[in-house]
Parts: C-alpha cells; structure tokens; sequence
C-alpha cells in the first residue's frame, strides 16, 4: 500500500511550509508536494483602499523583502497617476532595490544555506545552524552579517527605517539623498565588494564537493523568466520581460506590463500557494523558474566590472541545477553594490526633484520590477474615486511554484530507496527548497523554536519511522 512521509515544517526558510513525500506500493517515491499552510489574503485587503495607500500597504506583506513591494507597488501607481518620475527618483529607486537584494541574498545564503555548504548535509542538526558557522569558520559567519548590514544600513538611510520604509511612494520618492548620506554609503561599498569577492572565490572552491547534490537539486530542461535590460543586460527594476529555455532560445521578448499574454496561474488543492505557467505551453508542463539563477541565465552581462568577471565562471556551470542559485546570489550581492556605487557617483543623485504629483488618470495600472527571489507582478484597478476595486500579485516565490514540487521529487526519488530515513537524506530534500529561497514570511509566522517531526506512516495509519529535532 501506498505510504506517505511528511516534513513538517520545512526549516531554514523565511515562513512557514510542509513537505509531504508520497510513495507508491513498492514503496518508491512516486511525487513530492511543496505545501504553503496558511492564507494570506492581501488582494482582499486591499479592495476600497485609496490607490495612493497602495505601497505602504503592499509593503506589510513581508518583513524580509518589504521594498520588493513598495518598488512594484509605486510603479503601478506611477501608470494610474499617468507620470514619468524624475530621472533622479528612478535611481534612488534602484538603489534601494538594489540594497533590498543584497541584504536579503545574505540572509539566504550565509544565514540558511551557509551550515549545509561549510558543515556538510549530513553534520549533526544540532550544529547546523550560523552559529555553528560562526564557531567553524568566524570569519564567513561575520561577512554575512556585515553584507546584510550593509544592505540594511543603506535601506535605512533612504527610506528612513529597515522595514517598511514608506520613502518609495507614487510618483517616485518621498524626499532627496543627503550628501552626508551617499558619502557615508559610498565609504563602505569598497570593503562589502571585497568580501563579496573574497565569498565567491571561498564557494567556488566547495562546488565540487556537492556534485551528486548538483546533479538532482532541480535540475532539469526548463524555462527561465526575467526582465532584462535593452541591451540584455542584468536588469532588476525596469526592462522587457523575457522568457528561454534551458540552452537560451528566447519565446518571448514582451513588454513587462503584458506579462498576462503569456503567463497565467493555476490553484492546487495541496497549497495556497498559487502556480504560475507559461500559457503557450499549458498546465504543468509551462513550468519556468524565476530569481537570481534565471536573472543570470538570460543577462548576456551584468554590466559591473567585477560581476561580469564572477558571471563567466556561472556561466560555466550546469546552471540547471538549482544548487547554482546560491553562487548567482552571491553575483548578485556584488552586483549590487558596485552598481549601487555607480549610481551613487552620478552628477544629478543629488538633485531635490524626485518626485511627480498627479490624481488618478487612468483606471489600471502594472508595476513589475524583480525581487530578490524573482519577478514581482502588481495589478490594480481603480474606480473613478480612485479606489481599489482590483488586485492582483503574482509573488516571486509563487513563479518557481512547480519547479520546487519538480525538485524535491527528482531529490527524494534519488536519495529514498526503502523505508529507512536519515536526517541527512530529509536535509537534502529541505535543501532544495532552500535553494530557491522561497520567502513565505507574508503569509505565515512563528514564534520560538521551529520543530520539525517527520513520520513515515503505511496504509494503515501504523508509525513505521520517525526523525525528530
């Protein structure tokens, strides 16, 4: 008889979720199920709002990732108002987006991922952890806490507080950058450059040890999805959308504001998180991937000296593989403060006009920009009152949707040959959530210890195995 193994919850992500292995009567793993438990409901919410609210509202979805919201939410209210921001606007915009990626790749990749690449997916649960980290290796445990500092200290110095800043609003943002401030930005960009440098090359050299996790982390022929820069470049605020497969072969190249020509979503019974898919393709087999891994897949360049460099050697890699989205989150850490100092350096960031005024002039309005975990869609509709009567948000995390259910099912068929698990073989399968970095914080939350009890129970509702911690 069938039997089914469950993690419950998934740890070492940002929210809350469940994973349930199903196994079929030889006891082979025949599908594995990625479960987000919990409602969020923030469409609803927001209906009767007035539209200028939106992203300060938008902004409560998460704690990890507030200014993914607030940067997607004023440019749908930028297309209602129907105004081109200042020049200025734009780039502090982009520098805040910017710091926002690179503190939250920190947290995903020094604080989540970090025990499993130094310690090993098989070391003692008890000590995986970054204070385990910090014991092994002190000073990859501090880089991580200065890198996501570092991202936290320039949102702050924008936007007037960590989270939920409310400096990025309709029309572009609420007030100038200080001279104080850039220069005090611009004195800590150089060393968090070096220990981005310095962390990519300490990674590089622990690829090889995690070849057999490499060749079964998701990794699969699929779709990638971003948006890219006029030149194809690395983008993360503005651009085209596009889509490839695997060996690059563009299928679409649309403008960002018509992703709904090419992308619908489909509702499972198992999660209230929602799958989306490439239409042309269909439901499931229009599965894509979204995020830093798919960002670097189709960027030609990243258009920073010292992030291009580190892209030829991604470049290099089985990049199917979802175990890669921990060395393009690092890319993408260095990316973002060089292009941040870039940016910084300009004659007019300074400039005290950042900010257009305007009502309502139109009744919908689409604000797509890239999150740390992927693309974020905002889609509004308002009344003639200027109130919202429609929303929709299609969350970054919800794209890689079928591709986690895809990559937990390649890893546990892999790794589960019998009844028997181990820690190490259930942390692996955790692993590959962690890789795309779903960020569930939105929608689900915890206080205290995180357990985790995983049960593997026969047809009959008999306890055959257990692992607890």
């Amino acid at each position: 008889m069938g039997k089914i193994i469950t993690i419950d919850p998934v740890t070492r992500i940002e929210g809350h979720s469940k994973i349930t292995i199903h196994l079929d009567d030889n006891g082979e793993v025949e599908e594995a199920l990625f479960h987000v438990t919990q409602l969020r409901g923030f469409e609803k919410f927001a209906e009767g709002r007035p539209f200028h609210e939106m992203p300060s509202l938008m902004a409560r979805i998460c704690g990890i990732c507030p200014v993914s919201h607030l940067v997607a939410s004023s440019k749908a209210c930028d297309m209602l108002m129907s105004v081109r921001i200042p020049p200025t606007a734009e780039k502090l915009r982009r520098i805040i987006n910017l710091a926002q990626i690179a503190q939250s790749h920190a947290l995903s990749f020094f604080y989540l991922s970090s025990p499993d690449l130094l310690l090993g997916m098989d070391s003692d649960p008890a000590k995986r952890s970054i204070v385990g980290v910090a014991r092994e290796n002190p000073e990859l445990a501090r880089s991580g806490i200065q890198m996501r500092a570092l991202g936290q200290e320039i949102i702050e110095l924008l936007g007037g507080k960590k989270i939920h800043p409310g400096w990025v609003v309709p029309g572009g943002v609420s007030h100038a950058l200080s001279a104080e401030h850039r220069d005090h930005i611009l004195s800590k960009l150089p060393d968090a450059i070096c220990i981005a440098q310095s962390t990519i090359t300490w990674f590089s050299q622990q690829i090889e040890k995690f070849s057999e996790e490499i060749s079964v982390f998701a990794n699969f022929p699929g779709l990638f999805m971003s948006l890219i820069g006029s030149k194809g470049e690395l983008e993360t605020y503005d651009g085209r959308l596009r889509l490839a497969d695997d060996q690059g072969q563009i299928l679409e190249d649309i403008k960002a504001e018509d992703y709904k020509s090419i992308v619908a979503e489909e509702i499972n019974p198992h999660s209230y998180l929602k799958s989306p898919y490439y239409k042309a393709q269909g439901y499931p087999a229009g599965m894509y991937r979204v995020g830093p891994l798919a960002r670097l897949h189709l960027a030609n360049s990243c258009g920073t000296p010292k992030a291009d460099q580190a892209l030829s050697l991604f470049k290099s890699l089985d990049h199917r593989s979802a175990f890669h989205y921990h060395l393009a989150r690092l890319i993408e850490i260095l990316y973002a403060f060089e292009m941040i100092e870039l940016l910084l350096r300009g004659d007019d960031i300074l400039d005290t006009h950042v900010r257009a005024y305007a009502a309502a002039n139109a009744h919908e309005g689409f604000g797509i920009s890239e999150a740390p975990r992927g693309t974020l869609m905002h889609h509004y509709k308002i009344d003639d009152n200027g109130l919202i009567i429609y929303a929709d948000l299609v969350i970054a995390t919800g794209h890689n949707s079928l591709a986690m259910n895809k990559g937990i099912t390649q890893a546990a068929k892999h790794y589960i040959k019998n009844d028997k698990l181990t820690d190490g073989i259930l942390n692996r399968i955790e692993a590959v959530i962690r890789t795309f970095d779903p960020c569930l914080s939105c929608s689900t939350h915890a206080v205290g210890q995180m357990a985790l009890d995983i049960q593997l129970i026969d047809a009959s509702g008999a306890v055959i195995d257990r692992v607890a911690r």
